[in-house]
């Protein structure tokens, strides 16, 4: 099934073309990401999936339900954690939880307490239950916004931008629960300007620049299709002819190679055996998600 389907959709203000016939689709279960620079157009997508914006023309669906001919259940199907911290300052997190669940017609309940205290638990909220909101952290707010988005157990959540501003021990809290979400059959939309969080998640990643998708394919396909593996070496001599048409490049000491595979490695390491060249310092770096951005980004 498609969680989230979306059908040359445009938005435009003013001149500014905001999304420019964008079409994307989400399959139930996906961990995937929506990534690109600031102004690429990914909030004014959420924003139109979520009702928030209406868009000029195009259709947005999710969990098959239409966001505008039927509004109430796409928004039932939906869970968005904002970008922006905001929070009612009268109320404690449990209320605030409570009265979320109440704007999607959840009354009160013992299985609504008990999903409220799961929610606080799994998020290492239990001790601020009862706190107000304004004696809370960023990073405690940020947490309360996940429980939000999630309290009427929405099948697809929208994270924008979650752990801006949040330091290590919490990110790594949040993405664990995050995780298990999606292992229970979540489906996961993150926008981060975080690559190496998009890297290790996600299993599909969709990049805008100016309104327009432009690039879009698994993780483990545009790291190879964009990026590779370098093999780099310090040695304390000249490099043979035969070794120094094989390096990429070479900065300060280190001398570059280009692996495709790990085999490659023993193949070139022999090589250098054989040429009697011995190895000082040895690195293998992985293809980077944020040399694939940066190269799609410039084109």
């Amino acid at each position: 099934m498609i969680a989230i389907e979306v059908n040359e959709v445009r938005k435009s203000y003013g001149s500014l073309a905001a999304l420019a016939g964008v079409s994307l689709q989400i399959k139930e279960g996906e961990f995937f990401a929506l990534l690109g620079p600031n102004g690429a157009g990914k909030t004014t997508l959420i924003s139109t999936l979520a009702g928030l914006t209406r868009a000029d023309s195009g259709s947005l669906k999710v969990m098959r339900h239409d966001v505008v001919s039927d509004y109430r259940e796409a928004r039932r199907a939906l869970g968005i954690v904002p970008q922006e911290i905001v929070f009612d300052p009268f109320f404690s997190v449990r209320e605030t939880l409570r009265f979320q669940a109440g704007y999607f017609g959840i009354p009160r309940s013992p299985a609504l307490d008990a999903w409220v205290d799961e929610l606080l638990g799994n998020l290492s909220l239990s001790d601020k239950a009862d706190k107000n909101m304004r004696q809370l952290s960023g990073g405690m707010k940020r947490r309360v916004l996940l429980a939000q988005a999630l309290v009427h157990r929405p099948p697809v959540i929208v994270l924008d931008e979650p752990t801006a501003g949040v330091d290590v021990e919490l990110r790594q809290t949040l993405w664990a629960f995050v995780r298990r979400l999606n292992a229970e059959g979540h489906t996961i939309l993150l926008t981060t300007h975080y690559l190496e969080e998009a890297q290790q998640l996600c299993n599909r990643i969709a990049m805008m620049k100016a309104g327009a998708i432009v690039a879009l394919d698994t993780t483990d396909h545009l790291l190879s299709a964009f990026s590779e593996r370098v093999l780099r070496v310090v040695v304390n001599e000249e490099l043979p002819p035969l070794l120094k048409v094989k390096r990429i490049k070479q900065t300060g000491v280190w001398n570059y190679f280009s692996i495709h595979d790990y085999a490659e490695v023993e193949t070139l390491l022999g090589e250098f055996r054989q040429h009697g060249v011995a190895i000082q310092k040895m690195e293998l770096a992985e293809p980077d998600l944020e040399e694939v951005f940066l190269k799609v980004m410039s084109k």
